[in-house]
């Protein structure tokens, strides 16, 4: 969650709405699961490495495509990183499905890819390692809002970025390319969400199959995660834990079924959500009415005030 928030928030300091962080993190988990059960002769390192860069730069690869589009013919990227989310759930369901071309070479029947590798699984650190033990693709994730602010607020890249998203128009008087920047924003979301696809084939996925990537929806709840947060490094990060303890805390193995009734449970989460994201988008409104009270509140002292000097 924090990874596909971050690539949300990203192009939002471009002034760009990245709605593509599920097909961004689909391409990232297909070609994580790829080369992870591939190149077996490579050693640990070697192999975690290589299915990191590759993952990401595929995330990156698929975002800019939004980019690209945006930066060339004005396609809008709400629209075109909507499509491409089809179009990675399509290429993913016909890669893992029966008969395709990344299924499983055991058993024919189940539309699942093979293991990855030993090699290519990220250490665990605390816990079992055979039971989803806590592995150290949380310690990358929390590296990557580092990696978000330093680009954002320490580099000439991020100056020319937020400039964009502060007024394009500015930006290109200044001397800004804001074709460039509206590429390298998505490429740079592109490949947070592929990272975050790498990190969960390596950590505990393990496989990705059809159902994996047909019912998966971490890249929209970074939408979310990224709104809460304010697009900020900070922001995004205390987000993401909240939404990461309301999805695990209302799971029906989390819940006393004589407090809450389980068949609630799927949804719990998902009403949360829904109230969060209503309270952080009514600020506006709430400043709105607040300006127009004043508005309101300073006609009527003046026009008192007029009726007082005419007395």
């Amino acid at each position: 969650m924090i990874l596909t928030g971050l690539a949300v928030a990203f192009a939002y300091r471009c002034g760009l709405f990245n709605i593509g962080g599920q097909g961004q993190y689909t391409v990232g988990a297909i070609v994580g699961v790829f080369v992870g059960s591939r190149f077996v002769e490579l050693a640990h390192f070697p192999h975690v490495l290589l299915v990191i860069v590759l993952a990401s730069l595929a995330g990156a690869a698929w975002a800019a495509i939004a980019g690209f589009l945006k930066a060339t013919v004005g396609a809008h990227e709400v629209i075109t990183t909507i499509m491409l989310n089809w179009i990675a759930y399509w290429i993913g369901s016909y890669l893992f499905g029966r008969g395709g071309p990344l299924q499983n070479h055991r058993d024919a029947a189940v539309p699942v890819s093979d293991d990855i590798a030993n090699k290519a699984r990220l250490p665990v650190f605390w816990g079992n390692s055979h039971l989803q033990g806590l592995h150290i693709g949380l310690f990358i994730a929390i590296s990557m809002l580092f990696v978000f602010w330093f680009i954002l607020n320490r580099t000439t890249t991020g100056y020319e970025v937020r400039a964009v998203g502060f007024n394009p128009e500015a930006a290109r008087y200044g001397g800004i390319s804001v074709s460039r920047n509206f590429v390298l924003a998505m490429a740079i979301s592109g490949l947070f969400a592929g990272l975050a696809g790498a990190i969960d084939i390596m950590g505990w996925q393990f496989r990705l199959g059809v159902l994996d990537v047909q019912v998966s929806n971490i890249g929209f709840i970074g939408i979310a995660v990224a709104l809460l947060g304010r697009n900020t490094a900070v922001g995004v990060g205390f987000s993401a834990l909240l939404f990461g303890a309301l999805f695990t805390g209302t799971s029906t193995r989390s819940l006393d079924p004589s407090v809450f009734p389980p068949e609630l449970a799927g949804n719990l989460a998902l009403m949360i959500q829904a109230l969060i994201l209503l309270f952080v988008g009514a600020d506006v409104l709430i400043l709105y009415l607040w300006q127009a009270r004043r508005k309101v509140g300073l006609g009527r002292r003046a026009a008192s005030s007029a009726a007082v000097e005419e007395a």
